[in-house]
């Protein structure tokens, strides 16, 4: 993973992932089974302890959680239904309360994950992701990028704004697919952070109602074909 991360000759899009690797500023969880819910018991702690530190590492940080790869591989949307399965035995593992200054609506345009009253950008490989390359992986992987990590880089900064031109240039080289019209910009109006976690494998369907609500910690079925709200 880390090869693919600094490779060269194939540029992977996402230059922070680029740059903390370089650095050695990644960190990394382990997690057994996918499939059994027993085996993520250890999760909350490890996330936990990383947001304990991360300020410390430096600015271009991430947690990258692997789990062992399956057996069989699934498809794309038996990853996604784990994925929002993750996010919500997080929630309701979470040792402090929703943060304050975060929505707690995934429809709207400010709301992000949280964990341990931190605020997170998170994004989900599969290795059923195949014309998408840049969201997929051997084993399932998440990676957890705390908020923090992208201040100062808001799109209508010069940085940020470079920053996104150059991500959109390597994404249409690396993937078989137009970058996705989801990925958008943290605060802007038409944006919603959770359709960027969980990416399909084309541009053809459109995710429906965001399959997490923190005030319940109850996922609704991921719908597809359906009005805004991912």
């Amino acid at each position: 993973m880390i090869g693919k991360l600094t490779s060269s000759t194939t540029p992977f899009p996402c230059t922070f992932a680029v740059s903390a690797a370089k650095k050695a500023s990644l960190r990394f969880g382990f997690i057994d089974d996918l499939n059994d819910e027993r085996s993520w018991a250890a999760l909350p702690g490890i996330v936990a302890s990383y947001l304990e530190i991360y300020r410390t590492i430096a600015r271009e940080t991430s947690l990258i959680i692997l789990f062992r790869p399956d057996r069989e591989t699934g498809d794309v949307a038996h990853y996604q239904r784990k994925f929002w399965d993750v996010l919500r035995f997080l929630h309701e593992n979470d040792p402090r309360s929703w943060p304050a200054d975060i929505p707690e609506n995934p429809d709207d345009s400010r709301w992000e994950f949280s964990f341990a009253d931190t605020p997170i950008f998170v994004v989900c490989n599969t290795p059923a992701h195949k014309r998408r390359a840049s969201r997929s992986n051997p084993g399932f992987m998440i990676t957890f990028q705390p908020r923090w990590v992208f201040e100062e880089l808001d799109s209508n900064t010069a940085r940020g704004a470079a920053a996104r031109r150059v991500i959109r240039k390597r994404l249409r080289a690396f993937d078989s697919e137009e970058p996705s019209p989801e990925l958008g910009s943290y605060g802007d109006p038409g944006n919603r952070e959770w359709r960027q976690y969980f990416l399909l494998d084309d541009n053809a369907e459109k995710l429906g109602r965001c399959p997490f609500r923190p005030e319940t910690a109850d996922p609704a079925p991921a719908a597809r074909g359906e009005g805004s709200g991912d």
